[in-house]
């Protein structure tokens, strides 16, 4: 077996699938991650005290993650319905591409509008996901699954590496690259995210092939596409009942997923709160990038040795070791063992939940099942930046909110235990 087929990527629709996880993962590192909620924080809400500037771009995650749990799923219908895919695909990822470039009209302490942005920003990406996602079913064979969707978070990790660290280059040395100054710097890197994702999604549209559409017994092709939507909307909510395996996946990514998203979300903001360095915390998350790259293939290895399923266990076990540590951190070695630790574990857990809901769903209504996912994988955003921004309102401190994210994990694991994987993979093939 060659290397790119141990890796799942030895075809060309393969591997210009995984280039979107190269290209979006620059919004990513240094939008979600490392630079904006720094820029936030310090800029356009420079007039607030600290815990109110966290609480309000915790408010706005929130709002964000909501709006799209909302769309996702009529979305993901009306795209089945009538084989949008990939247009819906790229028209997502232009609105995010044109709000990340409006980032830099943020201005000192227009918090309101730089959150409007974010959340719009923080949609457009999300929504992309849907559609990218439910391709995945459509390119692999269930076999190759596992190993396609950790390479591409693993290929997602470097080309978002590359990128944060060229913007982190241009705004801790201004001077060396004739950049004004630090500010001026932020905003250079908001346009090369745009521009990188922009660029490197182009592959995915010449190279992947949209899916042929597929009507059900009651439908004749003519009908309003939005209603249609609607109609396969409800239909596939009932549905839900007749893949009881791909619900209860559903079920468990929804709780260990808020564990895993509010770390992502919440670590910058929260290391800035309890005092750890600007530089500590950005260096951190360079090493969350690269040491992610080859543990996500691992992941994809490991599944392939003892399954996808408990590859996740293993993954859920040791974000549970890091909750409890971060409760306890107060220096910046700490803060760099956490972020060793969530690398490792990070890109693994949700590529490979990804696959395993992919194998136990119908192929022709997959953007309608990824409109779910997306519902399931933002409420659980949603719980946890709320429960940030209450324990701030409520104690005064984030650290009362770290301990709570074990229980999101321990409850997921416990779930995912009632999931037959091969009942269904053997629903998912039935006839329409």
């Amino acid at each position: 077996m060659s290397l790119l087929a141990r890796l799942g990527l030895n075809r060309p629709e393969l591997r210009a699938w995984a280039t979107y996880d190269w290209a979006n993962s620059a919004f990513q590192s240094t939008i979600i991650t490392a630079v904006f909620p720094e820029f936030f924080a310090s800029v356009a809400a420079a007039d607030l005290p600290p815990a109110v500037a966290t609480a309000r771009y915790a408010w706005a995650t929130t709002i964000a993650v909501a709006i799209i749990a909302l769309l996702g799923p009529i979305l993901g219908a009306i795209a089945d319905y009538g084989a949008l895919k990939k247009k819906m695909l790229g028209g997502f990822m232009t609105l995010g591409v044109i709000a990340t470039l409006m980032m830099v009209t943020i201005d000192r302490g227009e918090w309101r509008y730089a959150s409007l942005i974010f959340i719009v920003a923080n949609v457009a990406i999300a929504a992309s996901f849907v559609f990218y996602d439910s391709l995945l079913p459509h390119i692999a064979a269930p076999s190759e699954m596992d190993r396609v969707s950790t390479s591409s978070y693993a290929i997602g990790y470097l080309g978002g590496g590359i990128v944060l660290i060229i913007n982190l280059l241009w705004i801790m040395m201004p001077a060396t690259f004739g950049i004004p100054d630090t500010v001026y710097a932020i905003k250079l890197s908001f346009v090369s995210v745009a521009v990188w994702w922009f660029v490197f999604s182009l592959p995915l549209f010449r190279w992947v092939p949209e899916p042929p559409r597929t009507l059900e017994f009651d439908e004749t092709g003519t009908e309003n596409p939005v209603r249609a939507g609607f109609v396969r909307l409800f239909e596939t909510f009932r549905e839900l009942r007749g893949y009881r395996q791909a619900f209860l996946m559903l079920v468990a990514f929804l709780l260990y997923n808020d564990g895993i998203q509010t770390i992502i979300r919440m670590a910058t903001i929260y290391g800035a709160e309890i005092g750890i360095d600007r530089d500590a915390r950005i260096a951190a998350f360079v090493l969350v990038q690269f040491v992610g790259v080859p543990f996500s293939f691992l992941f994809g290895a490991l599944a392939h040795r003892i399954t996808a399923k408990r590859a996740i266990y293993v993954a859920l076990s040791v974000y549970v070791g890091i909750s409890a540590l971060a409760y306890f951190m107060t220096s910046a070695w700490h803060f760099f063992v956490l972020a060793f630790l969530v690398a490792t574990v990070q890109g693994g857990s949700q590529a490979l939940s990804r696959s395993l809901f992919a194998r136990m769903i119908p192929k022709h209504k997959s953007s309608a099942y990824f409109g779910f996912f997306s519902v399931f994988e933002k409420f659980a955003g949603v719980a946890g930046p709320a429960l940030f921004a209450a324990s701030i309102m409520f104690f005064g401190s984030s650290r009362a909110a770290v301990l709570s994210v074990i229980l999101f994990f321990i409850a997921g694991g416990l779930v995912l235990t009632r999931v037959n994987v091969a009942e269904g993979e053997a629903q998912a093939q039935r006839p329409v």
